[in-house]
């Protein structure tokens, strides 16, 4: 009995020592996890860690007092090598588009009891109407939440693998042909025998956390700041018209947005909000194909902060007037080094009369594109006069979210010089949408600092 007792003690010790895998020898070793390697993201420019005289160095010609000089220093950001072009913005429409449009399908085929077995409008049904093709995690999330949002159907999953039908003719069913229907405008609003897709329908809704405000809190639980975020996200086209009195602009309202002319040209006529919206878009784009691929989440993009703005901007040239330097707008050959309004009445004397493609002229030192002129630019920040007075020197920001003036940089095709100024400094009203007034992205830098390699070098 004694044999089997100190037998059965060893095998004990033996599957312990066994089963644990740690070589650590008692000694700490932290968790091991998988080796980060930055990757650049795609039409992105990394933009070195440094510090920088923000502020209006040279003549404060329009007298505004609002940007006294002072020494910041900004972290490491990846920056958009161009503004957000039509294209692009596109993408975020159709897939929105595509979205609504399978969700609305999928809850007729489930209000008429179909599945994909029954084709037709069936063949969009959402994926866990087969709850034998589900995992136990999916049928227990099923059972236990279905039905709780707002509209009941909140996390189910839309069925992306068969084409949508976008040709009248080829409609599967009268199912499929009553929703599209509701996709488009009245009959009565069509003209020339065209219908379109009401842009009004073309909803966002996302959910963000507002970290700012729980960490100031001196109580509260996670879901008090919590944020619903519902907002139309088609560009607003009337602008062209809108912004200038007495002006003829009707083929810019009519084309500048959808037609392949302007596919490379900056997205215009997209709010503050809505900028925010694409950003939050695209870090859900990235992220899920990095789901699917068994990789680690990138962190979010979103819109750069007035500091980082005129950082990048600056290109590493200390107190550049503009992102070429300075101080003059021609270059040596007689060309003008921006899209912007040279002269009294005459827009087009710099080759261009609205805006031009978002890779035109020279870039600066960090390789970006047309950070003075074509379009202003949102940033994340509100705009305060006296900001420059009490900002902190490291990473600056005025994120306030009652205060709905958002600083714009860089001046646009309708601009003097005086706003293609890197230090030069703007406003405009977050629910505002201009004809000038496009955004490009941002996203933090993961990794080691000195793989930066600042503009003044560090240390090996």
């Amino acid at each position: 009995m004694r044999k089997l007792f100190f037998s059965s003690l060893a095998l004990v010790f033996l599957l312990t020592s066994c089963g644990s895998k740690s070589r650590s020898k008692g000694e700490l070793v932290g968790v091991k996890g998988k080796k980060w390697y930055p990757e650049k993201p795609y039409g992105m420019e990394l933009i070195p860690r440094g510090s920088f005289v923000m502020g209006k160095a040279e003549e404060d010609q329009a007298k505004v007092l609002n940007a006294p000089t002072r020494t910041v220093t900004v972290r490491s950001f990846y920056m958009d090598d161009t503004e957000i072009t039509n294209s692009e913005y596109r993408q975020f429409v159709e897939w929105v588009k595509d979205s609504i449009t399978r969700t609305k399908l999928a809850i007729l085929a489930d209000e008429l009891g179909l599945g994909s077995e029954d084709e037709g409008i069936g063949d969009y049904a959402f994926k866990d109407t087969d709850t034998t093709k589900i995992s136990v995690y999916e049928r227990y999330m099923l059972d236990n939440y279905a039905g709780l949002g707002e509209t009941g159907y909140e996390g189910r999953a839309l069925n992306k693998d068969v084409d949508l039908v976008w040709d009248t003719s080829d409609y599967p069913d009268e199912y499929y042909a009553e929703v599209m229907d509701s996709l488009y405008i009245p009959e009565e609003e069509s003209y020339n025998g065209q219908r379109t897709v009401d842009v009004t329908k073309l909803k966002y809704s996302y959910n963000w956390m507002d970290i700012e405000a729980a960490a100031r809190a001196k109580s509260g639980r996670r879901k008090d700041f919590i944020r619903q975020e519902e907002l139309e996200i088609y560009p607003d086209t009337t602008v062209w018209i809108r912004d200038f009195e007495y002006s003829y602009n009707e083929p810019m309202h009519n084309d500048y947005f959808w037609h392949d002319a302007y596919s490379d040209y900056p997205v215009v006529g997209v709010n503050w909000m809505q900028a925010k919206a694409f950003c939050n878009w695209r870090t859900k784009f990235k992220n899920d194909d990095q789901k699917s691929r068994g990789r680690q989440f990138v962190n979010q993009f979103r819109l750069p902060t007035e500091a980082e703005w005129e950082y990048a901007a600056r290109g590493g040239i200390e107190g550049g007037t503009y992102p070429w330097g300075g101080p003059y707008v021609i270059s040596d050959t007689g060309c003008f080094m921006a899209n912007f309004k040279p002269q009294r009445g005459d827009y087009a004397a710099d080759a261009a009369l609205y805006t031009v493609e978002a890779k035109s002229y020279e870039p600066n030192e960090y390789n970006l594109y047309n950070m003075a002129g074509n379009v202003s630019e949102w940033t994340s920040s509100s705009f305060d006069q006296g900001a420059y007075e009490y900002l902190s020197t490291m990473n600056p920001n005025i994120g306030s979210g009652n205060n709905q003036r958002k600083v714009i940089r860089g001046g646009s095709w309708k601009d003097v010089a005086y706003f293609l100024q890197v230090s030069t400094r703007d406003y405009e009203y977050q629910d505002s949408a201009r004809s000038y007034i496009g955004f490009r992205t941002v996203q933090d830098y993961m990794g080691e600092e000195d793989s930066t390699n600042g503009r003044r070098g560090l240390p090996n």
